[in-house]
This record gives C-alpha cells, sequence and structure tokens, in this order.
C-alpha cells in the first residue's frame, strides 16, 4: 500500500506519541528486568515484568486498531529504540551489585597497594604467564566504582589486562550443603 501524506494528522501524531511514550517505558522496564533476571532478584524481575507487559497491550493495542495508518507504527519503533537507549542508561546509572575486576599484572605487588591505599580490598595470586611470572589481583568492586578501576589500574601497569564480571552471588563462610540450598 502506497504512503498517503494526508495520514499524517495531528491526531495520529499525538496517538503516535502516546504510543512512542509507551514503548519507551515498556522498552526500558524489559531492560532493567533482564537486568534484574541475570542479577537473580525474582520478585523485582516479577513486578517488573507485570508493568512491562500492561504497558506493551496497552501500545499495541493502539498499533492493532490503527493498521491502516504507517505514522503508528513509525512512533512504534521510535518508542522501542528509545526505549532500548533509555533502559540502558537508567541500568547503568542504578548500577546495583557488585563486580569483580580481575587485573594480570607484572606490578603486582605495587598495584596491590595502590589500590588498597585507595581502600579496595584486594586478593593477589601468583601465576605463569606467556612472558613469564605474573600476579592475578581479584577485587570485588560496587559496580558504580567498577569503570575507575581500569584506570588507576593502568596508570600502575599500562600494559595490564583486565576483566570484570558481575557478581551474582557472594557467599562468603558457607558450606557445600548451604550453597545447595541456596542454588534452589
Amino acid at each position: 500500500m502506497p504512503f498517503d501524506p494526508a495520514t499524517v494528522t495531528w491526531e495520529a501524531v499525538y496517538g503516535g506519541a502516546l504510543i512512542a511514550l509507551a514503548r519507551m517505558a515498556d522498552v526500558s522496564l524489559g531492560v532493567l528486568r533482564v537486568a534484574n533476571v541475570g542479577a537473580g532478584r525474582r520478585g523485582t524481575a516479577w513486578f517488573i515484568a507485570f508493568c512491562e507487559a500492561l504497558i506493551w497491550v496497552i501500545a499495541v493495542s493502539g498499533v492493532v486498531k490503527n493498521l491502516d495508518n504507517p505514522v503508528y507504527a513509525v512512533f512504534y519503533a521510535l518508542g522501542f529504540a528509545t526505549g532500548t537507549f533509555l533502559g540502558m542508561t537508567a541500568e547503568r546509572l542504578w548500577a546495583r551489585g557488585e563486580r569483580v575486576v580481575r587485573v594480570f599484572t607484572h606490578d603486582g605487588e605495587a598495584m596491590s597497594l595502590a589500590l588498597r591505599d585507595k581502600g579496595y580490598r584486594v586478593t593477589q595470586f601468583e601465576g605463569k604467564g606467556l612472558q613469564g611470572p605474573i600476579q592475578l589481583l581479584f577485587i570485588q568492586v560496587p559496580r558504580r566504582e567498577a569503570r575507575e578501576l581500569p584506570h588507576l589500574a593502568r596508570k600502575i601497569d599500562a600494559d595490564c589486562f583486565i576483566i570484570i564480571d558481575d557478581i551474582k552471588a557472594t557467599l562468603p563462610g558457607k558450606t557445600p550443603l548451604e550453597l545447595d540450598d541456596l542454588a534452589k
């Protein structure tokens, strides 16, 4: 069906804008839901999923009622794309949880001392790399601080190798039997 410019009315733009706002909300919530699922926060993920689905049904019904007008589909896509961006931004700002930063370095002693002086908890391991002895540092940090740590590490050893991972759970002092109970 060819595009008819007459379908671009103020009513269609207003309706499309509402659909775009609804999609921005539900897609943003979807990003936050996935982050909560990954972190094992089931209750929060359930609540977000409920709100997300409810908003999605409202947005889709607005498009389905107006399939003859492509303006609604364009606003739907605009809302989806913008919602993805907004959700990622909100998740980054919210930054709940912990990360582990692993630093592979030839200057382990100096780096451990410098990071400990800044208040980081550092565990150091000895290892062998391609070019000889190497130290592996494990540093557990709040997610908000994980982006700063590589800059500090690279000031000490510009050639260090860094891996950052999310931590799903920390289980200090648990026995294997207790760990099995937590996995259920």
